[in-house]
């Protein structure tokens, strides 16, 4: 489930102290259930992109914090060591690509469609996901090459 999504677009932290410019196709576009995005965006799940690792630039200094996910991978998100705003992530899983929530890119960022919901088995009742979008119990599963 790729996307031919391309994008040109620059967010800050709240502070303005790290800019981040993405440019370049949107690998995929996926909203997250498991229990650390929930922690993190504040609701019942994350809405996120993936872009290569060439396609976003970060200006300023950051701080990162890595902590093993439940794929078994290590998981590092990067943020801004005054405000706290994160700015992109990364799993040991997928290293040639960062991970950005949509938000970041608030007031622009109506090109954001996603195309499955993974993580399913943590995600709550509660928190409204439309129907038809295709639900994983944690990674959707490889398509074969």
């Amino acid at each position: 489930m790729t996307s031919s999504t391309q994008i040109d677009q620059q967010a800050s932290c709240d502070c303005g102290a790290v800019r981040l410019h993405a440019r370049g196709r949107v690998i995929s576009m996926f909203q997250c259930g498991c229990q650390n995005c929930q922690k993190v965006s504040g609701g019942g799940h994350s809405n996120v992109l993936l872009m290569s690792v060439d396609a976003v630039r970060v200006t300023g200094a950051t701080k990162s914090f890595t902590r093993p996910a439940e794929s078994g991978a290590n998981f590092t998100r990067h943020f801004c060591p005054e405000c706290g705003t994160t700015l992109y992530a990364e799993s040991s899983r997928a290293p040639a690509f960062r991970i950005l929530l949509a938000g970041l890119f608030a007031g622009a960022n109506d090109w954001f469609a996603p195309n499955q919901l993974i993580f399913a088995r943590n995600h709550p009742d509660w928190d409204l996901i439309e129907g038809t979008l295709p639900r994983y119990e944690s990674y959707r599963p490889e398509t074969p090459a």
